[in-house]
């Protein structure tokens, strides 16, 4: 055969790779976003069985107070526990200097515990008798104080 009559022919490219299976690094790759994805679910779930516990813990706790009385006493120790979190000394706290540490994080010109129902504080457990809509809206401002400083907010 002589050179001129052999037709010449273009250079032929192999077939582009399949997708599947994927290279190893793409396994990898799910590997990590998997253990990343039960991380976070796990974290999360702990985090909502911790809120729930506390939560429960305080809703228990007065459940089991008898008496008006007896229930603000309750929150007034569970409150002191929580408060030791913030600040070591804060159980030591007294009078109007307890109720200004409660209102600490509150927004300024609310002071929900030195002016409003959380004066119930200062003797209501000590009270032969407390109103009952007195005590629930403590309750309310005890038991929104007590999860924020316990974290489960």
């Amino acid at each position: 055969m002589d050179a001129a009559t052999l037709a010449l022919r273009d250079i032929h490219q192999p077939p582009a790779p399949s997708w599947w299976p994927p290279a190893p690094g793409w396994w990898l790759l799910a590997a990590v976003v998997l253990v990343v994805i039960a991380v976070l679910w796990f974290w999360r779930a702990r985090r909502q069985r911790k809120r729930r516990a506390i939560a429960a813990l305080f809703d228990q706790t007065l459940a089991a107070a008898d008496t008006p009385a007896a229930q603000v006493a309750a929150m007034s120790e569970l409150l002191r526990r929580a408060a030791r979190r913030r600040d070591a000394q804060a159980d030591r706290l007294h009078g109007d200097a307890w109720l200004a540490f409660l209102d600490h994080d509150d927004k300024p010109g609310s002071p929900a515990f030195a002016q409003g129902a959380g004066r119930l504080l200062l003797d209501g457990g000590f009270r032969r008798e407390v109103d009952a809509a007195q005590v629930e809206a403590l309750r309310v401002l005890a038991r929104a104080r007590f999860l924020q400083w316990m974290g489960a907010t």
